[in-house]
């Protein structure tokens, strides 16, 4: 197995894949790519429909699978807000891959038969196939295409990033193999010889308590241990330093616990949701999530110095706990709002990945909703960043 990763700013596309392809024949020498994953970002979206047409004769035979960007990593660095193209391909022996574009109307229902679900993504669960999604965020159910995996491929990866790029209905472009479409999801699950660790970094810290939830109703959050949550909140707000009260305003967050019935809760048993605002007839908190009496949540903060301490340690654990082989490549899902935006600097996340990690093949892009298992289950997340680290299986 071998992995490449390239990237160029080269501001017309075909120049741009013709470079960023050279980098990756380069770095892969005598190895032919049998899988190219593809992100490009602020080039005219009329130029996209060249694209496969281009990536097919820089890598014939190989599966072309990828999705328009709102920025893009390749190489180990990231590029944000100009053009550029993301090239990362993967020399793949003993592998088989299995491409696939859906509607959302092609999903199985929940209790079709694991025989449905099979056939619409190619591959058999008995093989532990592991999968890559891209997702238009607009056309395409994510949350339930992943409830599917999850319960039909329990023992699979699934990462991915909903296509960005695209400011409306039919703006964002998924590209598989001589294909564009302008909805649905494109992806490509792998099986044979290859293993994937994920790293999820959800980039919160928690603040006060864990607290269970004794009302709510739907994703209304209405009381938290018998209180109103809104006092919950103002109470909470009360006791915290003036630099966290200024984060309370602009970036808290809501954990959900993963798994209950424990004594104690650290950051990484948390799911992290979105506060959305008050429903002003209750008082109760609007939530991103679907919220269940007696559930254990807490309330979380958000910053760059959050951010970074989060996935440093995550990085560091993996690193630690990691026997070989060491990790051929990586792709890196990363939430728009995370680089420049969050750091006031490029390549922040990809800087720390390789001090960690070394010169493993990086490639990724900035997503509208990044996918990545928590506690062994698979959500859309905002403002996070999702490795895949990809390895031999056999080896």
């Amino acid at each position: 197995m071998k992995w490449a990763s390239s990237l160029s700013e080269e501001r017309r596309l075909e120049p741009a894949v013709r470079a960023a392809a050279a980098g990756v024949r380069a770095a892969l020498g005598a190895d032919e790519a049998s899988l190219v994953v593809v992100f490009v970002a602020e080039h005219p979206h009329g130029d996209h429909e060249l694209l496969p047409e281009l990536l097919a004769r820089e890598f014939p035979g190989a599966h072309v699978v990828g999705c328009s960007a709102g920025g893009v990593i390749g190489g180990g660095r990231e590029v944000e807000h100009r053009p550029a193209v993301s090239l990362t391909a993967a020399a793949l022996p003993g592998v088989t891959l299995h491409p696939f574009h859906l509607e959302t109307g092609d999903l199985p229902a929940d209790d079709d038969p694991l025989a449905s679900w099979e056939r619409q993504f190619g591959a058999r669960a008995a093989a532990i196939p592991h999968f890559l999604v891209f997702p238009d965020p607009l056309t395409f159910d994510a949350d339930r295409c992943l409830r599917g995996l999850d319960r039909r491929f329990p023992e699979s990866t699934k990462l991915g990033g909903l296509a960005s790029g695209g400011g409306r209905g039919g703006g964002n472009d998924l590209f598989l193999g001589d294909a564009l479409h302008r909805s649905g999801a494109v992806g490509v699950a792998l099986s044979g010889d290859i293993s994937v660790d994920t790293i999820v970094a959800q980039g919160c810290r928690p603040i006060g308590d864990p607290m269970f939830v004794t009302r709510a109703r739907g994703n209304l959050l209405l009381d938290l241990d018998g209180q109103p949550a809104r006092q919950v909140v103002q109470a909470l707000y009360a006791t915290l330093p003036a630099s966290d009260q200024a984060l309370f305003r602009e970036s808290l967050f809501l954990g959900l616990v993963m798994r209950e019935r424990q004594n104690e809760y650290r950051a990484g048993d948390f799911l992290i949701r979105n506060l959305l605002g008050v429903e002003q007839q209750t008082g109760a908190l609007v939530t991103g999530a679907l919220l269940t009496t007696n559930q254990v949540v807490q309330f979380h903060l958000r910053d760059a110095r959050t951010s970074a301490d989060d996935l440093e340690s995550l990085l560091a654990c993996y690193r630690g706990g990691k026997s070989e082989p060491h990790p051929s490549g990586s792709l890196l899902f990363s939430c728009l709002g995370r680089g420049e935006h969050l750091y006031g600097r490029p390549d922040h996340d990809s800087e720390l990945f390789r001090r960690h990690l070394g010169e493993v093949p990086l490639g990724g892009f900035f997503c509208n909703g990044e996918i990545g298992q928590v506690q062994g289950q698979t959500f859309v997340h905002g403002y996070t960043s999702s490795f895949g680290l990809f390895r031999p299986r056999s080896a």
